[in-house]
């Protein structure tokens, strides 16, 4: 079963949930793209193979809104929606407090290693910026709002993690997570331009009531 927010001709927004990945991978695990392929398949009968454009992505612990693009005139448009930075990402994130400051932006370069799928703050890296604001806090926990300017991988985890604020949960970039925890890290909402109709849409989804996520009570 898929969680479908909004769908039309054009553009299919759905709930990623946590750990699983985006699209097939060597794990041969069940994802996102193909759960969502025989979603449209089975709804409307298709025969052979169902396109369905993949122009954004999560990473595979990481749960919450993504858009599948429905036709390739849709996907190529909402891919230059994207790169024009008129693609707004909010996320809900919980991390290590340690005087964390109400609110602030995140500057930085990052480099990734695609032998290690691993980020760092490096000066040979690509732009990264980020604005947050603190929501709740409890626990050594701060509970945080994230606004995301550029979309780079790992990019909140290793923004956070370098200033000594790393995620709950974070088996790649917190020393202190314990193995099993789930990393606390949630699309929330997406604002764009719809790539057929032109018109400004916003989707909202707020992740489980669960902990650590619930600390705002």
């Amino acid at each position: 079963m898929i969680n479908v927010i909004y769908e039309d001709n054009h553009i299919l927004v759905v709930e990623k949930p946590v750990n699983i990945p985006m699209q097939e991978d060597s794990s041969k695990d069940t994802d996102l793209l193909t759960i969502a392929k025989e979603y449209i398949k089975t709804k409307y009968n298709k025969p052979g193979n169902v396109y369905l454009g993949l122009v954004h992505r999560l990473d595979r612990p990481v749960g919450g809104i993504v858009i599948f693009a429905k036709t390739s005139k849709a996907a190529s448009r909402l891919s230059a929606i994207i790169q024009s930075h008129d693609f707004k990402k909010e996320y809900l994130a919980v991390v290590l407090d340690n005087g964390l400051k109400n609110k602030g932006v995140f500057e930085d370069y990052l480099l990734k290693d695609t032998k290690t799928n691993t980020v760092k703050v490096d000066p040979k890296g690509k732009y990264a910026k980020l604005d947050y604001e603190v929501i709740k806090r409890k626990d050594n926990l701060a509970l945080v709002h994230i606004n995301l300017h550029t979309g780079r991988s790992h990019q909140i985890r290793v923004q956070f993690s370098s200033r000594n604020h790393p995620l709950y949960g974070d088996q790649r970039y917190n020393k202190h997570a314990i193995k099993g925890q789930q990393i606390a890290l949630w699309a929330y909402r997406i604002t764009f331009t719809h790539p057929v109709l032109k018109t400004s849409m916003t989707f909202t989804l707020e992740p489980k009531d669960i902990y650590p996520f619930n600390i705002r009570g």
